[in-house]
């Protein structure tokens, strides 16, 4: 049967809108719309053949709050989560209010913003620092799968799955700090980097240091250096942090040298405000 150009489908539950995409295996979701219409400047954007339009499907909005975790559904723009404030890591609510501006805020999903094929989008950064979870909602089942897996898997992405809910850890942080880089600041490859950390008793027990843009770049071992030390940190430690971390940039072939000063002044940064500050 012949398909009109542009079909759109309004599915109301996950069985309409995967009973749509098994009929046309070729339709692509449509939440926000933000990356469909990225760098279009016709009067007339292009669309895709068949789209999934997934405004109607409620579970995709829901935001809801236990003890230990913030849900939050795919479909929830990213004003909505700035929105709720206190609850949400400041880190992240920085990472939000640094993309683009209110209007498109107010469009923009966060799965929309998770799903960018092309590169790692700014809160990228952030749901793998706090270790996020994403509910991966297929036909006839759901799996939950870490944000750093995922950050590996969606470049190659092509089952019909959709990402439904992202599950945020609440745990508390006494410090952190987010950069997002210009194409000038690190050579055209473009992205953010965050550091948090949490501490007790002036003893720090755990730190976290993220990259992610065209690559996810996160070193746990390096990360752990410091656990267990004092704050404020020796001068000492300090050095000896940042030139791990430079051994460890300058091993890496895919990134170059202007890369490695902007990540390696970043980390400074950080290590810096726990020697001088804390």
């Amino acid at each position: 049967m012949d398909v009109p150009l542009n079909q759109v489908f309004s599915p109301a539950t996950f069985q309409e809108l995967f009973s749509a995409w098994e009929k046309f295996p070729d339709a692509v979701p449509f939440a926000g719309g933000t990356e469909l219409m990225r760098n279009q400047g016709r009067r007339i954007p292009r669309l895709p053949r068949n789209i999934l339009y997934l405004d109607k499907l409620d579970e995709l909005k829901r935001i809801t709050r236990t003890e230990r975790y913030l849900e939050i559904g795919a479909m929830v723009p990213l004003n909505d989560i700035i929105y709720l404030s206190k609850v949400v890591p400041d880190a992240l609510i920085r990472c939000l209010e640094s993309i683009a501006g209110p209007q498109v805020r107010n469009l923009a999903t966060i799965g929309g913003n998770l799903c960018y094929k092309h590169r790692r989008l700014n809160t990228f950064t952030l749901m793998v620092a706090l270790d996020a979870l994403f509910e991966l909602r297929a036909q006839y089942s759901a799996r939950w799968i870490s944000a750093s897996r995922f950050a590996s898997l969606v470049d190659q992405w092509e089952s019909h799955e959709i990402v439904s809910r992202i599950r945020i850890p609440l745990d508390q942080w006494d410090y952190s700090m987010y950069k997002k880089f210009s194409h000038q600041e690190i050579d055209d490859w473009d992205g953010s980097a965050v550091l948090i950390l949490r501490s007790e008793k002036n003893i720090l027990i755990d730190l976290r240091i993220v990259f992610a843009g065209r690559i996810i770049l996160r070193d746990r071992n390096l990360e752990s250096l410091l656990i267990g030390r004092s704050l404020p940190l020796t001068e000492k430690d300090a050095v000896s942090f940042i030139n791990h971390w430079d051994v460890c940039l300058s091993g890496i072939r895919e990134v170059s040298p202007l890369f490695r000063s902007g990540i390696l002044s970043f980390i400074k940064s950080g290590i810096s405000a726990l020697t001088d500050v804390w």
